[in-house]
């Protein structure tokens, strides 16, 4: 393969933001969502202009004959599109369906990364304590460097957010820092 033995690619990884928000837990959810979206889309922002890729890893909510057009549609036409209107993925933007926790579990995010010779992923989006911390996790024993922006990530319940941004630090090297502080211009490792 012609891949470099160390990539240095960075990616924007957008986990299941593309919500209908009816679904169990989301009436505690969506307030976070609701601090959250400010910043994200600021973030998603500054990688488009950047060059970055911008990567939607997205729950198919059990709609497997959809694609990611019909998906986003159909999170528009619910009670909560503001919350999706300004995240939405434009015309370059990548979107990876999952049907599990994790971004990488049996969908081709991993070869996409590797086609894209990234070696760093940010992880962003919903939930911090669940498909957040599951994708970190897969992003590590993939030997990803991840950096999670802990103002760019939603949780149901903080007290369990804020354990999970310390076991991805702790646990799996993860760089916790605000979305200010990712730097799109160079490589994450300092």
């Amino acid at each position: 393969m012609d891949r470099r033995t160390d990539p240095t690619g960075l990616a924007l990884v957008v986990v299941d933001m593309i919500n209908t928000y009816d679904h169990e837990d989301a009436e505690l959810l969506v307030p976070s969502v609701r601090r959250v979206v400010p910043v994200l889309a600021e973030l998603i922002g500054r990688a488009r202009k950047a060059d970055v890729p911008v990567i939607y890893a997205n729950d198919n909510f059990g709609l497997w004959r959809s694609h990611h057009g019909e998906l986003v549609d159909s999170a528009l036409a619910r009670p909560h599109a503001d919350l999706i209107e300004p995240i939405r993925p434009d015309d370059e933007s990548l979107f990876v369906v999952k049907a599990r926790h994790s971004v990488f579990y049996e969908t081709p995010l991993a070869y996409l990364l590797w086609r894209l010779d990234v070696g760093q992923v940010v992880l962003t989006g919903q939930v911090t304590e669940q498909c957040v911390l599951y994708s970190a996790l897969d992003a590590h024993i993939r030997h990803l460097e991840v950096t999670v922006p802990r103002d760019a990530v939603a949780s149901i319940h903080p007290h369990l957010a804020s354990a999970a941004l310390e076991m991805m630090e702790r646990n799996m090297g993860a760089r916790i820092l605000t979305a200010r502080e990712v730097d799109f211009t160079r490589p994450t490792d300092d």
